[in-house]
């Protein structure tokens, strides 16, 4: 009976004890209720409770909690099902809110999230849920935030983890992305040719330009060679005239280029003469007899130079 007792006795101390005191930790806060009815929030330390009026009602996680958002299937705008699945980020901003306002903020910022998600996803393409996955993140945080604000519960961010479309979705978008790899080819291939041909016309044509400049400076170089040249042969000439016309002034010039003449018609005629296959002439035989009459006098005046100066001395005596 006195074991009975002391064992009683010990259970109640415990009872009070626990009803007496409240420890409430860092990362959380405590609702505390008096004869049913809300009477304040605990923070973080020691406190006292009036054992069978005060007790702690609610106890809420202050610090950021990360929800999985269950998988769903959702339409989008182009009727391609799409399962679809995420992560919500939320934190609780008022205790009383989260304890009054609500039985489990938990379980219903998931299902918001899920509805808002497909929501969004009904808005887009299969193309746009890819390519605007950021937008659709702040839309969600932002329709849930709205919502979740009577709650005491502020969403920090929404992350959506996987798109998947249906097997058969997979497959057609993989033949239209080699189809359109393959397209890209043969456009970026073309494209290649395509300026290559360009290079190789531009190149053809500046080469066209150099040989025709080319071209064009071999003429002028050449035609002022040549009218270099002219110029030479009629300054020579000229100089060479010149140097006759002189011999000629002099005493006995002219018979000097008369003899240099007949000096050269004999040798051009001997070379015709010796050629074979050549048989020459005369049309006139009395030009070739006066050929050699002249012949003949200049050889006299060759031999005999001072004949000229007597029967010009005794026409002066006459």
């Amino acid at each position: 009976m006195l074991w009975t007792t002391i064992l009683v006795i010990i259970v109640l101390s415990y009872f009070v004890l626990t009803r007496l005191f409240q420890i409430v930790e860092m990362r959380e806060e405590v609702i505390q209720e008096r004869l049913g009815k809300y009477k304040k929030t605990l923070k973080p330390g020691f406190h006292f409770l009036i054992p069978f009026v005060d007790r702690p009602a609610y106890s809420q996680e202050m610090r950021e909690q990360v929800l999985d958002v269950p998988s769903q299937t959702c339409i989008t705008k182009d009727n391609i099902e799409v399962a679809v699945d995420g992560l919500v980020y939320l934190k609780v901003m008022n205790s009383h809110k989260a304890s009054y306002g609500i039985s489990d903020y938990q379980a219903a910022a998931v299902n918001l999230a899920q509805t808002t998600m497909r929501s969004e996803i009904g808005k887009m393409t299969l193309d746009d849920t890819f390519s605007e996955r950021e937008k659709m993140n702040e839309n969600i945080v932002r329709e849930i935030d709205k919502a979740a604000d009577p709650w005491g519960i502020k969403v920090m961010r929404y992350e959506i983890k996987n798109i998947r479309p249906s097997g058969e979705i997979v497959d057609t978008m993989e033949r239209q992305m080699e189809a359109e790899r393959a397209k890209r080819a043969e456009i970026t291939n073309s494209e290649g040719h395509r300026q290559a041909r360009i290079y190789e016309s531009e190149g053809e044509q500046q080469s066209q330009v150099l040989i025709s400049e080319a071209q064009r400076q071999r003429r002028i170089n050449e035609a002022k060679g040549r009218a270099k040249e002219i110029e030479l042969v009629a300054n020579a000439t000229a100089k060479g005239l010149r140097r006759v016309a002189e011999a000629i002034d002099k005493p006995g010039g002219e018979l000097a280029v008369k003899t240099k003449l007949v000096e050269q018609y004999i040798k051009q005629f001997g070379n015709i003469i010796q050629n074979s296959n050549v048989s020459v002439l005369p049309t006139e035989t009395a030009n070739l007899k006066t050929f050699f009459e002249g012949v003949s006098t200049i050889s006299d005046h060759t031999k005999n130079p001072s004949t000229k100066r007597t029967r010009t001395s005794n026409k002066g005596e006459q």
